[in-house]
């Protein structure tokens, strides 16, 4: 049951991803690119817990998957600090 809730938020930051990436090549907002550049980190961080806590338990994937998720947000935070008005 599990894997299910880790296979659906990879998903779902897959599909935010993607369709912030379609709104980005529309209108061009750079906040757009940012929150998409996020999410894809945020779906990356989430396909590494499935892989760190199910496929290989055995394998401690905790600092990447840290690093990753940290990567999202910091390109977030500068998305909003300096292109926001």
């Amino acid at each position: 049951m599990v894997e299910l809730v880790y296979v659906s938020c990879a998903l779902a930051s897959l599909l935010c991803a993607i369709l912030l990436i379609r709104s980005y090549r529309a209108s061009r907002t750079p906040l757009l690119l940012w929150s998409s550049l996020c999410f894809v980190c945020l779906a990356l961080n989430n396909t590494l817990l499935l892989v760190d806590l199910v496929i290989t338990p055995s394998a401690d994937l905790s600092l990447l998957r840290a690093l990753v998720g940290l990567a999202g947000l910091l390109l977030l935070l500068f998305g909003l600090v300096w292109h926001v008005h």
